[in-house]
């Protein structure tokens, strides 16, 4: 479980907070990318950068590197919207983020599962789980290509996929992307747009809430 900061309540403006979610290997770092290009003048989402202490490389997310002594300073003056460690390493999300949902900002954050609870406690109804599902068969292909982690660590990923979709409100919206990235940026893209106009269903293909997609006696049999 990722260990996180803790904060007051915001007071939510009229923007909305995509928190992005998925497995290693699901693209969920495509999909941010693909949303950056596909604004249009009716529509603009902001999607944070994503401040971690671990070196980049060109198999990662193009984030911006602190080292642990840099990230406590960013802490310690309040830097950060919301932070948490995982896997051995320190995320954070800059405080900009609060200004763009004050200007009615859609903006779209790459989350962890293990901070979403303290997330929504901040951010309440202005919060939009969003979780990209990959098939396992297509996610181990990734993970495989990917060349970064053996077997064993590969099964344990994939373990933790379906443990997430497990754990998952009901009301979080599921974008499948095991076909062609622009139909799950498409559908991704849509989501911003029902919500911009207000609305919170409007579900495409693609896109739906976790509840409609899993039996719960079909998870049992996982």
């Amino acid at each position: 479980m990722p260990k996180s900061n803790s904060k007051q309540p915001l007071t939510a403006g009229p923007g909305r907070l995509f928190y992005i979610m998925g497995a290693s290997g699901a693209g969920k770092d495509t999909l941010l990318r693909g949303c950056r290009g596909g604004a249009t003048n009716e529509l603009r989402p902001l999607v944070a950068h994503r401040y971690i202490t671990r070196k980049p490389d060109s198999g990662t997310e193009r984030h911006i590197w602190l080292s642990d002594t840099e990230f406590e300073q960013r802490i310690a003056i309040d830097a950060f919207a919301m932070h948490w460690s995982a896997n051995g390493f320190r995320y954070g999300i800059g405080r900009e983020i609060d200004q763009w949902l004050a200007r009615s900002g859609q903006v779209l954050v790459n989350g962890s599962r293990g901070y979403l609870e303290e997330a929504r406690s901040r951010y309440g109804d202005a919060l939009i789980p969003v979780l990209i599902r990959v098939d396992p068969d297509r996610l181990r292909q990734r993970l495989v290509l990917r060349g970064r982690e053996c077997a064993n660590q590969i099964d344990a990923r994939i373990r933790r996929a379906r443990e997430l979709e497990q754990q998952l409100p009901s009301d979080c919206l599921v974008i499948e992307n095991n076909g062609n990235v622009e139909d799950a940026v498409s559908s991704l893209l849509a989501a911003i747009a029902e919500q911009q106009n207000g609305h919170r269903s409007g579900l495409r293909e693609g896109l739906y809430l976790v509840s409609a997609f899993e039996e719960p006696e079909q998870r049992q049999n996982d």
